[in-house]
């Protein structure tokens, strides 16, 4: 068992990578399209179910928010001003609440997406990130053995 600090260090180092990552995505997404990043989650989930709804129970639990936090920004992306999401009752169960997805809210994904991958591409190639994800990965599965 390790007695230093280097599990600690090493995760301390994904954390800055993940969150460095993460402002650039938060930016991006605000400025070009209006969305925050939590905003582009929801998106994204919607778009991974077939009929491109979810309960917003499920959002909430996929995205880490709160049941009033999550309510509020399904709210904000219903809203005339967004119209990304059209929310509606269960018929089944009146209790349950469903959001869907627009179709200006799947444009806005695919928009968003390219942005996303663009992101990505610069953070791990240009910015570097790839040699040092290599060496943290390398690190951790030297203290495995």
């Amino acid at each position: 068992m390790y007695t230093n600090n280097e599990f600690l260090d090493n995760w301390l180092s994904l954390t800055n990578i993940q969150m460095s990552i993460n402002n650039k995505l938060e930016t991006a997404l605000q400025e070009n399209y209006s969305l925050s990043l939590k905003e582009f989650y929801v998106l994204y989930f919607l778009s991974q179910t077939n009929d491109k709804e979810l309960r917003l129970l499920q959002l909430q639990e996929m995205v880490g928010l709160s049941q009033s936090a999550i309510s509020r920004l399904v709210g904000r992306m219903e809203a005339k001003s967004c119209g990304a999401l059209q929310r509606h009752v269960c018929e089944d169960d009146r209790r349950g609440i469903y959001t869907r997805m627009t179709e200006l809210g799947e444009e806005k994904l695919n928009m968003a997406l390219l942005t996303f991958n663009e992101i990505f591409q610069t953070a791990f190639m240009e910015d570097g990130l790839q040699p040092e994800l290599q060496s943290l990965i390398e690190k951790f599965n030297s203290m495995d053995k």
